[in-house]
């Protein structure tokens, strides 16, 4: 059986609602996210589940099984043509919009083209939702947001100053969305990620995650790289958690406002801790080599998500630990040529 099923067959319903009669927007829907969105909402017999992507960082093949599917449509177009955007729109209940540029070192190798997606984008994004008078949208935010706050745990209504260009475009997000909540009363959601990991993350590329690359190196038996010295810590948070909070954010009651929830496991684990576990669920006893600290870098990060428990009734199922082994159990797939 495709690996894909078989980690999807186990997951929980996170809705009460009847999915066939409404249409579902998934920006981004190719990208890793996406399309553990899609697959949720497929899964549940959603009426129509739309995706627009120009696949600069999300792949075809995250969505190849459903292109047969009548209730299945992709769109290849960008977030930064506000006429796609609109286009994209047409007939749909419910927005989730996770297309971005990702990546901290991208954006500052490239802060023109972070801005234009991340900031142009989502305004197209945000603008042609409410156009299209959609009953809910609900955002990819990022806890990069909360810059060179100290405070531990993060939450929400405490951030510092940005480092990074890209945390500046995410932050200006939740800017917009906060007025377009008070001038033209569209009230959004969005989602402070905090390093959410998971099936179809891509280990490719200069600006690849670490667990990914983490994994790749230990399957490969290769020598991987810590930033630093190993104690940057991270609420790493496996992709389902985040699949949970996009749903129950949908449909959740009572919201008239603008909300930023953090969506997180609240456990922290740095770097050096990363490496053992991943190590040890493959069974390597590769050692790591250290190098300097990226520049943008936060040093620590854990989340409050005691918002998010009682404003949508988050709660995360898959822990740190399980979501690393599922992760690898994915990867191992990956490397002996399943058809993914």
């Amino acid at each position: 059986m495709h690996v894909c099923n078989l980690i999807l067959m186990k997951r929980q319903k996170y809705h009460r609602q009847y999915l066939r009669k409404f249409g579902f927007l998934v920006t981004g829907g190719a990208g890793f996210i996406g399309s553990n969105i899609v697959d949720y909402l497929l899964h549940h017999g959603a009426g129509k589940v739309r995706v627009l992507d120009n696949f600069s960082t999300g792949s075809i093949d995250n969505v190849a099984d459903y292109l047969h599917l009548p209730e299945f449509e992709l769109i290849e177009g960008d977030i930064r043509d506000i006429k796609s955007c609109r286009l994209a729109m047409r007939g749909i209940d419910y927005v989730l919009h996770q297309a971005a540029l990702g990546s901290v070192p991208r954006s500052i190798e490239d802060p023109i083209t972070s801005n234009e997606v991340n900031v142009s984008g989502f305004l197209n994004v945000l603008e042609a939702a409410k156009e299209a008078r959609v009953k809910k949208m609900v955002y990819a935010a990022s806890s990069s947001t909360y810059g060179d706050h100290p405070g531990l745990p993060k939450v929400e209504h405490k951030i510092g100053q940005p480092l990074s260009p890209y945390a500046v475009t995410k932050y200006t997000n939740e800017l917009y969305a906060q007025v377009y909540s008070g001038i033209y009363g569209f009230h959004t959601i969005g989602l402070r990620y905090f390093n959410v990991f998971g099936p179809r993350q891509n280990p490719k590329g200069p600006y690849a995650a670490v667990i990914p690359l983490f994994i790749e190196a230990a399957l490969k038996g290769q020598q991987p790289y810590i930033n630093g010295d190993g104690k940057t810590s991270r609420d790493f948070t496996y992709v389902e958690n985040a699949v949970q909070a996009n749903i129950r954010s949908l449909f959740a009651p009572g919201i008239t406002q603008h909300e930023v929830l953090n969506v997180a496991v609240g456990e922290s684990t740095n770097l050096n801790q990363l490496w053992k576990a991943i190590a040890e669920i493959t069974g390597t006893r590769i050692t790591p080599t250290y190098r300097a600290e990226r520049k943008g870098d936060v040093r620590h990060s854990l989340a409050d998500i005691k918002k998010a428990k009682k404003l949508i009734g988050y709660d995360p199922q898959i822990p740190f630990r399980r979501g690393i082994e599922m992760t690898v159990a994915w990867y191992k797939h990956a490397y002996s040529g399943a058809v993914l």
